[in-house]
């Protein structure tokens, strides 16, 4: 699991391509990137083939300017402009990372074939990725009228794949102009639109991240990065200059501000500081950057002449862990520990039902603080959405809480559920059950006990101190409702539950179960398979003797029934000779051949009959009540028999399964044998299938008591 931080995540830089101007490196943040120190050991993998002319011409640049009498450490740390020796200026914001900015924008905006492509380009160490956005064919930026009337849900989804919140769709249209205003543009629109035709007009724009990442950690960098930052970011862009022209706007006035910047060599930090205020391109480069290098949502505010766009884009912080990280992995102590998420399979979670009913809501904070940060905002959704967090409580799966409501549907439900987990308010988990069990995490952050201590007795003052409710469930594993002195407290203590769980101090201890085939079950299908076999072969013995003994005979007749005389032109004594020595040839192959067949046949015979004796002696199988504890002589040395899959189980494997469900005396543990052993691959917390299911709990615990006998169990998070 990779942490983006600002060892690995250097830099944001917005470049652009212009008709007749040619590239240009708009802003970038923060402003002083520092060239990391390379390390053949650290070294980022060459990730693009990029030319090596444009790579040398780099480097030597850099040597050049290196040599005209500054040194090196020098450029690469001022804030002020410097004067070389002959006169040379140079510019604080004109190097990157130690690189001269024109020459990265040379590069970094490739051709139409990387158009919404991810690009990778490696300048040893540094790994540069984005995702270039190019004018579309008709070299226009703007969509046709038709297509911009698309509704505001559509808009949204294009903007960042659904990951805006559901109050902060597409950007209301501007207010209709004035009359005058109308009359005014039709004016100085001409003029405007003269002075663009003389100006260089943007033929892409890419926003690019620019890394430093560790060998072993470049392409989960990447991945992460790319999927969840880049391609999103640089799609909320596209719709933004395709609506307003907003990328374009904007990278001409800051280009123009750092020339003039440079005519007065006003210092770096000024300029960036005026930059940032002043322009919400350049604060969105800001805001991704700070956000992202600190595992923070990056909520940006585009203030585009449609409207104010504010996509949010993050990548998701994780909230478990399946396993103990060891002390390199750099994981979070304290994060919840579960297998709950890890074993699901893709057909799962792309099955609504499957999570609306194996997961519930879990907020990170205080429901009343929710609550009061929620009714000050005044958009339309948030009654429901008030609604929804007093209705969605973490012992209750989304399909209950979508039945047991008139006011939300399970729709509004689940997209609510997703709003506070994308925004980080809340995590789901398997629904709280005061009869499910509950241990303390081995993952839990000990450090963090003299702090939380304080903060659940403040939480609930009559509860026992944290430290000796811990120890407690860390006694025997037991179901949770047994820590409660009474039933009428059983809400506070599965409120005291949810608070544990939202601290990462304890886990539920799930049972997992494996079909376990036991010697007495495979020694009768196989007794069963040799029985079927023999049978077979009998049956297939006794169809060709009554074939014989129905054949005709003398000689053969062709498939026709013809006889088969002499070609016409023969002589009749040559007729006569050809035929008698033809015929005595083939008698004396045919009578081999029989031979041989004969000599097989017997031998089949034989083997048959010795398979049948054999089969015959031994002991026929009997169905006991617990082939667990069956010793009897004849299963001496079988193994007992785990099916890993019992979902998957084919061949013998499923015969099995057929045999277990014969020995189930009851008809209705018979038929859950059936329903059940989709849940029995190791994987699939038995705790889940009365959810799953729809079953009361305690009948669906009755049925897979009844089954034991065939289950190897394990129990863990």
């Amino acid at each position: 699991m990779t942490c983006i931080n600002s060892d690995n995540f250097l830099a944001v830089a917005l470049v652009i391509n212009r008709s007749r101007d040619g590239p240009a490196f708009v802003f970038h943040y923060p402003p002083n990137v520092q060239p990391p120190v390379s390390s053949a050991a650290e070294s980022a993998e060459t990730v693009h083939d990029a030319e090596d002319l444009l790579l040398e011409r780099l480097s030597v640049h850099t040597r050049r300017e290196s040599d005209v009498g500054t040194a090196s450490a020098q450029h690469r740390h001022h804030d002020d402009h410097l004067m070389t020796e002959s006169g040379t200026q140079i510019v604080p914001w004109e190097h990157v990372a130690g690189f001269p900015i024109r020459d990265l924008a040379g590069i970094l905006t490739p051709a139409r074939p990387y158009h919404k492509k991810l690009f990778q380009l490696s300048l040893d160490p540094l790994l540069c990725i984005s995702y270039p956005i190019h004018v579309p064919e008709n070299g226009k930026w703007k969509k046709p009228k038709k297509a911009d009337k698309a509704g505001a849900r559509s808009a949204s989804s294009r903007i960042a794949d659904d990951n805006i919140a559901p109050h902060e769709t597409e950007p209301p249209p501007p207010p209709p102009p004035r009359p005058e205003a109308v009359a005014a543009k039709d004016k100085d629109g001409k003029k405007e639109d003269a002075d663009d035709e003389k100006r260089s007009s943007m033929t892409m724009f890419s926003l690019v991240f620019i890394l430093n990442p560790k060998r072993h950690e470049v392409r989960e960098l990447v991945d992460s990065l790319y999927s969840n930052i880049v391609k999103k970011v640089n799609k909320a862009y596209k719709y933004s200059q395709q609506h307003s022209d907003f990328i374009w706007k904007e990278s001409k006035r800051i280009l123009a501000a750092k020339d003039k910047a440079r005519e007065d060599k006003k210092k770096m930090s000024v300029l960036w500081k005026e930059l940032l205020q002043t322009s919400s391109l350049a604060a969105s480069v800001h805001d991704i950057y700070e956000a992202v290098s600190q595992n923070r949502i990056a909520t940006l505010h585009l203030d585009t002449a449609a409207g104010v766009l504010s996509p949010s884009v993050q990548v998701p912080a994780p909230f478990y862990v399946s396993d103990l990280p060891n002390e390199h992995e750099g994981v979070q102590r304290g994060l919840w520990l579960t297998t709950a998420n890890a074993f699901l399979s893709q057909d799962a979670l792309e099955e609504p039902g499957f999570l609306d009913r194996n997961f519930a809501l879990l907020l990170m904070d205080d429901e009343k603080k929710i609550i009061s940060e929620l009714q000050t905002d005044r958009d339309p959704t948030t009654l429901s959405m008030i609604e929804f967090v007093r209705l969605a409580k973490p012992t209750m799966s989304f399909y209950q809480v979508g039945q047991t409501n008139s006011v939300l549907t399970l729709g509004q439900v689940r997209k609510y559920a997703q709003h506070f987990i994308f925004w980080r308010r809340a995590i789901a988990i398997p629904p709280l059950h005061a009869r499910d069990v509950y241990v303390v995490s081995p993952n839990c952050d000990l450090s963090r006990l003299p702090e939380a201590s304080q903060d659940w007795q403040r939480a609930f003052p009559i509860a026992p101190p944290l430290p000796n409710f811990l120890a407690e469930l860390s006694m025997c594993p037991k179901p949770y409702k047994t820590f409660c002195s009474s039933k009428a407290y059983r809400p506070l203590y599965l409120r005291m539950l949810a608070w544990l769980m939202r601290g990462g101090w304890v886990t539920q201890l799930c049972t997992f179960a494996y079909v376990v085939v036991w010697p007495e079950i495979l020694y009768e299908v196989d007794y069963e398979i040799e029985a079927e076999e023999l049978a077979a072969s009998a049956e297939e013995a006794r169809a060709q003797d009554e074939g014989n003994s129905n054949g005709a005979t003398g000689p053969s007749t062709p498939p026709n029934g013809s006889a088969t005389a002499p070609p016409a032109e023969t002589l009749p004594d040559e007729a006569g000779m050809t035929s008698s020595t033809s015929a005595a040839r083939p008698t004396a192959e045919h009578a081999a051949e029989m031979a041989r067949l004969e000599r097989i046949a017997l031998k089949a015979t034989r083997d048959a009959a010795d398979k049948a004796t054999a089969h015959a002696r031994k002991t026929v199988p009997v169905a006991t009540a617990r082939p667990s504890t069956n010793d009897a002589l004849h299963l001496a040395g079988i193994t007992p028999h785990i099916i890993l899959d019992a979902k998957k189980a084919t061949g013998k494997e499923s015969r099995y399964l057929s045999a277990v469900a014969h020995r189930l005396r009851d008809e209705k543990v018979r038929s859950a044998w059936q329903l059940m052993c989709k849940y029995f691959d190791g994987h699939c917390a038995l705790e889940r299938i009365a959810l799953q299911e729809d079953m009361k709990r305690k009948e669906t615990w009755n049925l897979l008591t009844a089954m034991s006998e065939y289950l190897l169990c394990t129990r863990h998070w």
